[in-house]
């Protein structure tokens, strides 16, 4: 078997590496490492939305503008949901 042949089973199955390396990450380097590959793996489901937005408006002026709104939100999330959750869950005042 050629590795011409093997071109369709790696097309098929190159997604496992987003869903099987952060935990493999997790389990040989523990928690700190995982979200590269967890953000890695989220973000090849927005490619398609954004794929969507940039044909519909013709630019890709619109999918920055989205981007840009939710990095806000992500800030946002962080400094008022997370950070006092982390303190509280560490005794923290």
């Amino acid at each position: 078997m050629g590795l011409r042949a093997l071109r369709p089973l790696i097309f098929l199955t190159w997604g496992e590496i987003f869903s099987l390396f952060p935990s493999t990450c997790t389990d040989t380097f523990g928690p700190k490492f995982a979200t590269v590959y967890t953000a890695k793996g989220t973000s090849a489901f927005l490619v398609p939305i954004a794929n969507i937005v940039k044909t519909s408006t013709g630019s890709w002026h619109m999918v920055f503008v989205i981007t840009a709104l939710m990095n806000f939100v992500v800030v946002g999330l962080a400094l008022f949901v997370l950070k006092p959750l982390r303190r509280r869950m560490l005794g923290g005042a």
